[in-house]
């Protein structure tokens, strides 16, 4: 790999005037990097990402907004703590980090497990939440439990290989449950499962760049930063759990789906979970919209969040 830039020189080479910044919020510490004036909107990311995922869309949403894009607990340049990664303690992360910036309600865009946390904030912090996207993801319910742990033949592998056939076989929500198994198999060999994870999820592998993958292969290098990444999905039981406490979602939700598998996971589930909810198809993209259609995801959020 080339040599490794900080956070810091990272959100100093986009445009906008991001900084890079770190706050002690409800018992963690969490980096965000921040930019831009206007309402504040935060950026949530996913695994195995960090902040940098939302880099093409930061500099062009900073024209209207205050943009805060946050590693969340166990991700990047956060504390990477024993517990707490069920998606309601993160929603509480984010809300002290809210408060500690000195808001009261805020708009959200989150993707992947930071879709889940930004549901999370708007189902227990509604005072709080003015507007949520959820990037290609829905908040973890009974559904989960039915995702299966054989790839079908003809519908998500095709003579063997699970990258030939429609469809995606979500084998690292199972692995990814194991405690220590995967810190011994990954550190210092993330990379080999950041081109697996960005060649299978994407309409584009060129989408995500050489730059980009060994940025996200560097931060799941450590064993700490494997397990904590891993605590994501092995709190998908207790974020289960607390989900069938919640009422609808009264802020707006806007889902925006990439066309292999997202966009109709969101069109079946978010109707029901929220009062007022638009669902939006991303086309000639997989998993990772901000990074694959970024003009795209940049028109649909602004015109949201206007």
């Amino acid at each position: 790999m080339p040599e490794a830039l900080s956070d810091a020189e990272l959100a100093r080479s986009l445009p906008g005037g991001f900084v890079s910044s770190h706050a002690d919020v409800n018992g963690t510490r969490l980096h965000y990097v921040m930019g831009g004036r206007g309402r504040p909107l935060l950026l949530l990311g996913g695994w195995p990402q960090t902040w940098w995922e939302f880099h093409k869309i930061m500099p062009p949403l900073a024209e209207r907004h205050q943009v805060i894009a946050v590693d969340l607990r166990g991700m990047g340049g956060s504390d990477k703590p024993s517990s707490g990664y069920d998606k309601k303690t993160m929603a509480a992360d984010i809300l002290g980090l809210v408060r500690r910036l000195g808001h009261d309600r805020v708009d959200i865009a989150g993707h992947d497990i930071g879709g889940m946390v930004a549901y999370a904030f708007a189902a227990n912090h509604p005072a709080h939440a003015r507007r949520i996207a959820l990037l290609d993801i829905a908040h973890p319910d009974e559904r989960f439990y039915n995702y299966s742990l054989l790839p079908r033949p003809g519908r998500q592998q095709v003579d063997g290989d699970i990258h030939a056939g429609p469809g995606r076989f979500l084998w690292w929500f199972a692995f990814n449950q194991v405690p220590g198994l995967p810190e011994r198999l990954l550190a210092g060999r993330s990379r080999e499962l950041i081109d697996w994870m960005c060649d299978y999820l994407v309409e584009d592998p060129a989408s995500i760049g050489d730059r980009d993958r060994d940025i996200y292969a560097r931060a799941y290098s450590t064993p700490d930063a494997i397990r904590a990444g891993n605590a994501w999905y092995r709190a998908f039981g207790q974020d289960i759990a607390d989900e069938k406490t919640y009422g609808r979602v009264t802020a707006p939700l806007l889902g925006l789906g990439g066309g292999e598998g997202g966009h109709l996971l969101l069109q079946a589930v978010l109707p029901d979970k929220g009062t007022d909810v638009e669902v939006v198809l991303v086309p000639d993209s997989g998993h990772y919209i901000p990074e694959e259609q970024p003009e795209l995801v940049v028109e649909h959020l602004t015109r949201f969040f206007a």
